[in-house]
């Protein structure tokens, strides 16, 4: 009886801890692998939602709604246990130590270096009247740290590159993740087959600039591997239903890479491909590696090769000296172009840029106002892009959640597709054809 009791005690007393994530894939899929140091004995878990002993936060600071994110969800997770223990960790852990250090609540700062080593620093999660900072200089952040997620049944994202050697105006990556950097074509091998074998249908790759992929491979600052050797090396694993490419930038999405995804089962006609501005003059503001007609060539060789294929597209407005004129310049670039979807972002001054330094900013209520005019722009753009796929058969991966009586899932080409609720779709590949766009803006299917 006194060991059942004993177990009983010792059981009660797992330490629950919750994670949140802001920001992009690669965050998630960084979240993912240092929550799984926790699954032992000690710890237990739980959604952010939920009663924790410990929440970790993996931080944005991309925009300044990121930031304010993570103010809000320390208030959150304080309501919940007034006496959580509080860490934050990520891209705004590594640019804003102290500022972080200084918000109620937050108990453990962790710089891009020591993230991955957080479960070293929960020996002890009293709180105390100095928060603990562990902070570096971003050039100490040099080493490559394997990363994939697995906390969706159906969707996995891998990382396959960190960091950035860019230097765009408004961009504040590179002093959060530091230099370009790989994971060996080996890891990213063994980490895809360790993912399909988990039940998983669809991988995305996913990294803060991919493209760039092999540069600091094993180590070394020249490229090892390309990223056109990567994808052909993985679309020879025979146990990948799936493999879709996250952001990728334009100038470094070669003809080879198109013709090679067009011609594959695995990979899938799917592009994100950043624009930022429709504008040369902006474009060059900003240092950006292109102008619109390299853009223009990039859609259009896809459209020749993949007529069917999604394109989305992210756009900043905004930006200092984006005069109407200018603007206009992007909506119209925009509305020739055939993409899908947009991604629109206001520009927001991020300390220590460039751009922040520069003279004629744009009021917050034009920006807003532009924002909401590229907004509608995108959902005409994907309204039509669905019109056009109406009629076709496709193959759709449909999800886990049962959401108001329907099941969601992808199409090959990132059509958002919902069926009447069926347990037996979950985590299938089944080939449909697409009927019609309901009320929700979904396509239904049969």
């Amino acid at each position: 009886m006194s060991i059942i009791n004993n177990k009983t005690f010792f059981k009660q007393k797992k330490i629950r801890i919750a994670f949140y994530t802001l920001g992009c894939k690669l965050n998630f899929s960084e979240t993912s692998t240092i929550s799984r140091d926790f699954i032992d004995e000690k710890y237990t878990k739980v959604d952010f939602s939920d009663y924790a002993d410990i929440y970790v936060i993996n931080t944005c600071s991309v925009t300044d709604n990121a930031d304010k994110k993570f103010k809000l969800l320390v208030r959150k997770a304080l309501k919940q246990n007034n006496d959580a223990f509080i860490a934050a960790i990520g891209c705004y852990a590594q640019l804003k130590p102290k500022e972080l250090a200084k918000i109620n609540g937050v108990d453990l700062v962790l710089s891009a270096k020591e993230k991955f080593k957080l479960i070293d620093y929960l020996n002890d999660i009293s709180k105390n009247e100095y928060v603990q900072v562990h902070s570096c200089e971003i050039e100490e952040v040099d080493k490559y740290v394997s990363s994939f997620s697995l906390n969706d049944r159906t969707r996995a994202f891998l990382k396959v590159q960190d960091g950035c050697d860019y230097k765009c105006s408004y961009c504040t990556i590179p002093r959060a993740r530091g230099i370009s950097r790989s994971d060996s074509l080996s890891n990213v091998l063994n980490n895809a087959k360790f993912i399909s074998k988990s039940g998983i249908k669809e991988i995305v790759l996913t990294g803060v600039n991919i493209g760039d992929y092999g540069k600091g491979e094993n180590g070394n600052k020249s490229h090892s591997h390309t990223f056109l050797d990567l994808i052909k090396h993985l679309d020879c694993l025979s146990s990948i239903d799936r493999i879709r490419i996250s952001s990728i930038e334009p100038n470094l999405l070669s003809n080879d890479i198109i013709n090679f995804i067009g011609q594959s089962k695995i990979f899938l006609p799917h592009f994100h491909i950043p624009l930022q501005s429709g504008s040369d003059f902006i474009l060059k503001k900003m240092r950006r590696r292109y102008l619109t007609s390299l853009y223009f060539e990039k859609i259009e060789t896809i459209k020749a090769i993949m007529p069917n294929a999604s394109i989305g597209v992210d756009v900043i407005v905004g930006f200092p000296g984006e005069s109407d004129q200018e603007f206009l310049k992007t909506y119209n670039f925009l509305n020739s172009l055939p993409v899908s979807y947009l991604h629109v972002f206001s520009y927001s001054e991020r300390p220590n840029t460039f751009a922040s330094k520069m003279k004629n900013t744009i009021p917050v209520n034009v920006r807003k106002k532009r924002s909401k005019i590229l907004r509608s722009l995108s959902a005409k753009k994907r309204r039509f892009f669905y019109e056009s796929q109406l009629g076709n058969k496709t193959n759709i991966l449909f999800e886990t959640e049962n959401r108001m009586g329907y099941i969601h899932g992808f199409s090959e080409n990132y059509i958002k597709v919902r069926s009447p609720w069926n347990p037996s779709l979950i985590n299938k590949v089944k080939e449909v054809v697409l009927d019609k766009i309901d009320n929700q803006g979904f396509v239904r299917c049969s």
